[in-house]
């Protein structure tokens, strides 16, 4: 088992979202923690510098780290953008030349792990997807700047790596959800509105649910796996579950009946399989209905049945 990452100095990028908020703030409570961010929200900006995190206001699609220190040890690339209305440019701009930029700047640093997502492969009816499937724009069709945004930072990340000889990770996460919410809870908002979710055709609409938790856990043994050249772990659990199993199963905890809505224009399936990141020791412990209830305890515990 690695090393417990505790008293460094760690950076982490876009530290208020639905991922890192909560890997921002456990790693704040034995570490020197800095976040970058526009922290246009000066409520969450609060919020975090009073869980101890240095928070610095930093547009990473302007991408001037001049303010920032460059001694960290680690750093944690958490943050993306996806633009209102589709804008490569801006998008190719802020999650691929930043992270570049980033790198340069923090090329001291012991690691920098480069958060991605499983869905940078190319769809494939249900299959499970190793490091290796192949790449595609996965996205499009309800996100249409974000596969290849994804893509794209990969390969400047990968491209930095060697050129630095900073020891990089790159972490394809798969559907993150937890206390801090994620794709379920929209569901599950969904649900309780009474609005149709989408699901697609090629049913069942199967993916890698991971909790905050496991995403916790994980994070010492990815660094430690950080490398020149750059290496590639899938980010996820080993439970796959379908849209059609997480909602009613949130309906026999809450009442709520889960109305679906199948469409060609949704996502299909991303599942992937995590034997690489569990070949370096860990394991996941969150069953999916375990952080299902979990995450509606936490978040609106007055939905659940008795």
């Amino acid at each position: 088992m690695p090393d417990p990452v505790r008293d460094r100095k760690i950076l982490v990028t876009g530290p208020t979202g639905q991922v890192a908020l909560p890997l921002t703030r456990a790693l704040a409570r034995d570490n020197e923690v800095w976040g970058i961010a526009r922290f246009g929200d000066a409520s969450a900006r609060e919020a975090l510098e009073a869980d101890g995190v240095r928070c610095v206001a930093i547009d990473l699609g302007a991408a001037d780290f001049s303010i920032l220190p460059d001694d960290f040890d680690y750093v944690l690339n958490l943050a993306v953008a996806r633009s209102p209305e589709p804008d490569f440019d801006a998008d190719l701009r802020t999650n691929a030349e930043a992270a570049g930029l980033l790198m340069q700047h923090c090329r001291g640093a012991r690691a920098f792990l480069h958060c991605s997502t499983t869905g940078v492969y190319q769809a494939d009816d249900h299959t499970v997807f190793g490091e290796d499937a192949p790449l595609g724009d996965n996205h499009r069709v309800m996100m249409p700047t974000y596969s290849i945004a994804k893509i794209a930072a990969e390969a400047v990340v990968r491209t930095g790596a060697r050129q630095l000889g900073l020891p990089t990770v790159i972490a394809r996460l798969n559907t993150p959800y937890g206390s801090n919410g994620g794709w379920p809870w929209y569901h599950l908002l969904m649900m309780k509105g009474g609005v149709p979710i989408p699901v697609h055709t090629n049913r069942p609409s199967q993916y890698t649910l991971t909790h905050e938790d496991d995403i916790l856990a994980s994070l010492p043994y990815l660094l430690g796996a950080a490398s020149v050249p750059a290496s590639v772990f899938n980010w996820c659990s080993s439970e796959h579950a379908s849209i059609e199993e997480w909602c009613a199963y949130m309906g026999e905890l809450t009442g709520l009946e889960p109305k679906l809505s199948y469409t060609d224009s949704t996502l299909e399936s991303v599942m992937a399989d995590d034997s690489r990141l569990r070949a370096l020791g860990f394991e996941p412990r969150v069953r999916w209905r375990d952080g299902l209830r979990r995450m509606i305890e936490t978040r609106a515990p007055e939905l659940l049945r008795g």
